[in-house]
């Protein structure tokens, strides 16, 4: 299972953080940068993650912003694309389990280190539930915008 990282200027450190800790996991990780704190648009790496997630049958994204709003609004936009905001280890599980996200995106001005790391074990040791879960997910696909 492949993972995209991505960030914009407001999340460089935190984005290194979490390149770092899933490769110590054994996570097959992708950094699509940016790769310093020179100011960038967070749509223009959100769509380079959702595209190489889309691309890529059964990889998973990464986006990170200074509040991980902007790269959720911004990756949702993308069909297929189910980004999940979380910024604690409960939501972050509920949006694999409940919600078959396949895009994870939290904010370094809101998470530490810490903080990212248990979203990031709560979000790998989840899958998606199916069952009651699945049709709802599909009612969501079945949108067009």
């Amino acid at each position: 299972m492949k993972y995209y990282v991505a960030t914009d200027h407001a999340g460089i450190d935190l984005k290194d953080f979490t390149v770092r800790l899933l490769k110590e996991k054994g996570v097959d990780v992708v950094d699509l940068g940016p790769f310093s704190k020179d100011r960038v648009d967070y749509p223009d790496y959100a769509q380079k993650v959702c595209e190489s997630v889309l691309k890529d049958d059964g990889s998973f994204g990464i986006l990170i912003c200074g509040s991980g709003i902007g790269m959720s609004m911004a990756a949702n936009r993308h069909h297929g694309i189910r980004a999940a905001l979380a910024h604690d280890a409960y939501s972050a599980k509920m949006g694999r389990a409940h919600n078959n996200a396949n895009v994870l995106c939290y904010g370094e001005r809101i998470v530490g280190e810490g903080v990212a790391e248990d979203i990031l074990d709560a979000w790998l040791n989840a899958g998606f539930e199916g069952g009651r879960h699945a049709g709802r997910v599909e009612k969501i696909e079945a949108i067009k915008g």
